[in-house]
């Protein structure tokens, strides 16, 4: 079994992302899907190994846009989402993330936690991490186990 730590949206609240850390010791993946990417540097200087981010819509980091993992037989797809439209609809991206051979699609950009399943793909977008999780802000927490993902959203 393996677990990932999923954030979005931090916006510059770097106070709110190190209220994690000790999530970030435990878990065998770190993922920020962008808008304050470079607030994920010093944990990314900690743990270059497991911690993944791309660039949203508001970064000017060097970070990719989108990437690919697979963990524990498990295809992801992730990104901000914005080119992906969202914030209207989720099939664009479903579609995007089938087309990559991908069960599961990560994305931020809302800043509306949700688990949501379209056309057999599993979309995960964690909210924003701009307050504190249980005061408005929120995570998601995923364990990955014989070929599937348990995805479930803390906070909010």
């Amino acid at each position: 079994m393996k677990t990932m730590i999923v954030l979005s949206d931090t916006h510059g609240h770097r106070d709110n992302v190190w209220r994690l850390e000790g999530a970030f010791k435990e878990c065998d993946y770190i993922l920020h899907l962008g808008d304050g990417a470079l607030d994920m540097s010093e944990v990314l200087a900690l743990y270059p190994k497991k911690t993944f981010v791309c660039r949203g819509n508001c970064d000017l980091a060097r970070a990719p846009r989108e990437g690919e993992l697979e963990i524990e037989g498990v295809k992801i797809f992730f990104c901000h989402g914005d080119a992906y439209r969202v914030k209207w609809e989720l099939f664009r991206l479903a579609e995007e993330a089938k087309s990559r051979g991908c069960q599961l699609a990560l994305f931020g950009h809302t800043h509306r936690a949700e688990i949501a399943e379209v056309d057999g793909v599993t979309l995960v977008n964690p909210g924003s991490m701009k307050l504190p999780p249980f005061f408005g802000g929120s995570y998601a927490y995923i364990t990955f186990k014989d070929g599937k993902a348990h995805p479930v959203i803390i906070g909010e």
